[in-house]
């Protein structure tokens, strides 16, 4: 309220009346602000004016809340975290979320905390930490272990040239063609190799995601992949913290029941089970021949591998080479033949 101006003379305000014709509809209210989850479009109000998004690099800027926080993402979306920035605004979440018309101003409304907060958007402080991250590269090195001359990014480089190898045939004399690219059929197995295992539906995710990247642009679709952006994909879709004993017990205790030592545990036919009739389809000759070359009956590589596919496979009995009870140390290390820490962030990428 205005200075001077007591609470019993403010009048209640009055309906607007319908126009002619109108009989009959409801009268329209505005409604409250429109609550904006997650990432929104760069179309939506949540986004800021075209005079404000020339100011980072170029690139359109787009204002989003998610639970509590409230933040700033430069457009498109590729991973780089310095291209993003947000805050704690409500300790209950955000109930909703609008912008000023000139784009300097956010405001939040916290519903429970029954509070409204304006922030100001300087989008030089985003621009500085963009600069700031490097250019390129730079910033996703940092996401691997070691960087760019650290052991897993080396290893990264020889299996990935050692994929245009295998899809030529490993057991050719013919010359060799190495290019900076290898076919979309190569991602997965390259993926596996440094040790992130993609569902079905996560491997069809980054053939789109890769096959669309220049669409837009373009009108074309994309059948290969650089480095470059193979690490960018990789650093998007694997999981932040990776798989451990523990994540795999807590599964295990959902899916089986303890043991005589008190351990989550599965039994043999019920893991076999489980692994045709839930998740992902995956047949019994599949999952056979998956179990054949993790036990090393089948030659490493497996159907991988285009000269390696005289194997076993459906010649081997399950039931004979699979212990009686599956435990997570068992599963890990003697079924996966895995190195997984207890917990997230001690080891692997």
């Amino acid at each position: 309220m205005s200075p001077g101006r007591s609470a019993d003379r403010v009048q209640p305000k009055q309906e607007p009346q319908e126009p002619p014709g109108s009989a009959g509809r409801p009268p329209h209210r505005p409604g409250p602000p429109p609550d904006l989850h997650g990432v929104v479009s760069a179309a939506h109000q949540g986004a800021l004016p075209a005079g404000l998004q020339q100011r980072v690099q170029g690139e359109a800027v787009q204002l989003h809340h998610q639970d509590v926080q409230v933040g700033l993402q430069i457009l498109p979306v590729d991973g780089n975290l310095h291209k993003t920035c947000a805050m704690v605004c409500h300790p209950n979440g955000v109930a909703g979320l609008a912008l000023s018309y000139d784009g300097r101003f956010a405001f939040t409304a916290g519903g429970h905390d029954h509070s409204v907060v304006q922030w100001t958007i300087k989008l030089s402080a985003l621009e500085a930490a963009v600069s700031l991250g490097g250019e390129d590269l730079t910033p996703f090195y940092g996401l691997v272990p070691g960087g760019r001359e650290g052991k897993f990014y080396r290893e990264l480089e020889d299996y990935f040239f050692y994929s245009q190898i295998r899809s030529q045939g490993i057991d050719t004399m013919e010359t060799r063609k190495v290019s900076d690219h290898i076919c979309l059929a190569e991602v997965p197995f390259v993926m596996r190799a440094i040790g992130f295992y993609p569902s079905e539906e996560k491997i069809e995710d980054m053939f789109n995601e890769i096959r669309f990247s220049e669409y837009a642009d373009t009108g074309k679709l994309i059948d290969k992949i650089n480095l470059p952006d193979f690490l960018k994909v990789y650093v998007n879709h694997r999981p932040p913290f990776g798989n451990t004993l523990q994540g795999i017990r807590q599964s295990l205790a959902v899916l089986g029941a303890p043991n005589a030592q008190g351990e989550s545990a599965l039994g043999r036919e019920e893991f076999l089970e489980l692994l045709l009739t839930r998740g992902e389809h995956m047949t019994k000759e599949e999952l056979t021949d998956c179990f054949a070359t993790l036990l090393g009956l089948n030659p490493e590589g497996w159907k991988s591998e285009p000269a390696a596919l005289a194997g076993r496979g459906s010649e081997i009995c399950l039931e004979e080479e699979l212990p009686e009870e599956i435990t997570a140390e068992i599963f890990a290390s003697e079924i996966l033949g895995l190195t997984i820490s207890e917990d997230p962030g001690e080891d692997g990428p």
